[in-house]
């Protein structure tokens, strides 16, 4: 079982339309409601790959209402963590070309109650979990250090934990030496403070976060593909990628890919890229079934292309 926490999740409203053009009326070619947040995308992801998954996550208002309802009939079970403030609503406009616009509100803010009472939620759920994966960003009332001690409990029930945030948060937990970390490319650069123009610079970032406490590096490149830096060394993966619907919850989808696998080695790797290129293929944010991975068309080595230039370079 993957137990899955999102201290801020959202109800998330994904628009397909042909073109975004500022001050015209735009009509969607295609409308979609989805449960939304990071650590609600594994659950579905998770649930989508066959396997069971609980959501832990604080849910306020008619939004949060509708996210649990949503979830329910995706048969997700749901812990949730009961907030006076309404769960926020987020908008995505998916244009034709590939180009995705997100609009985040910023969500309740937690009062210290509600804190204490989400992390006491998670140590009761963590018995009999696989793995536990801690995703998005953290609402108003959470200090940058909750992420840390969330780990710092985790690792005391003696569940592996994968942490997927960024900036600030993701540092303070670095100390507590999370299993996994999930980074993408900018989430990486900002880490280790410089730009990231090729594969190599992306492979060295990474590690200098494993020497920061992370056991464990998964960093998406976006179109260039991902990579693995672990204990037992560093492993590129890639697939190709025909036509590019929307890339919401494609990076959640390949932590759950990973995790789903076993969560260690070039194996874990492999579904994880295989779950990423899914997903990009998908409108919204509807997550892959194993029908729609092509496992066949993933190539993992251990002779990372340190040379290669990023696509799309992180300044």
């Amino acid at each position: 079982m993957i137990l899955t926490v999102t201290p801020n999740p959202s109800l998330d409203r994904t628009y397909e339309v042909p073109s975004l053009d500022r001050g015209e009326v735009v009509r969607a070619t295609g409308e979609r409601v989805d449960p939304g947040g990071k650590g609600v995308n594994v659950s579905r992801a998770v649930t989508a790959a066959g396997r069971r998954t609980v959501a832990v996550l604080p849910l306020g208002g008619a939004p949060g209402a509708l996210v649990a309802d949503l979830l329910d009939a995706q048969g997700i079970e749901v812990a949730p963590v009961p907030v006076a403030g309404a769960t926020r609503s987020n908008i995505a406009l998916a244009e034709a070309d590939g180009v995705l616009t997100k609009i985040n509100a910023p969500g309740p803010r937690l009062t210290p109650a509600e804190r204490e009472l989400l992390l006491d939620t998670v140590r009761r759920q963590a018995p009999g979990a696989d793995w536990i994966a801690c995703c998005g960003s953290l609402p108003r009332g959470l200090e940058p250090s909750w992420y840390a001690e969330l780990v710092a409990r985790v690792h005391a029930a003696g569940v592996r934990i994968a942490l997927d945030t960024s900036g600030p948060a993701l540092l303070a937990a670095l100390r507590e030496r999370p299993d996994v970390v999930k980074p993408n490319a900018a989430e990486l650069a900002e880490a280790v403070g410089r730009p990231l123009t090729t594969v190599g610079d992306a492979m060295k970032a990474a590690g200098e976060l494993r020497e920061a406490g992370a056991r464990a590096v998964l960093a998406s490149l976006g179109a260039d593909g991902q990579l693995l830096v672990d204990a037992d060394g560093a492993w590129f993966g890639a697939a190709p990628v025909g036509t590019v619907r929307s890339n919401v919850g494609a990076g959640d989808s390949s932590l759950a890919g990973f995790l789903v696998a076993g969560g260690r080695g070039p194996s874990a790797l492999a579904s994880a890229v295989a779950h990423g290129a899914a997903a990009v293929q998908l409108p919204g944010s509807v997550m892959p079934t194993p029908g729609d991975l092509d496992p066949a068309a993933v190539t993992v080595t251990a002779e990372v292309p340190v040379d290669r230039v990023l696509r799309e370079p992180v300044s």
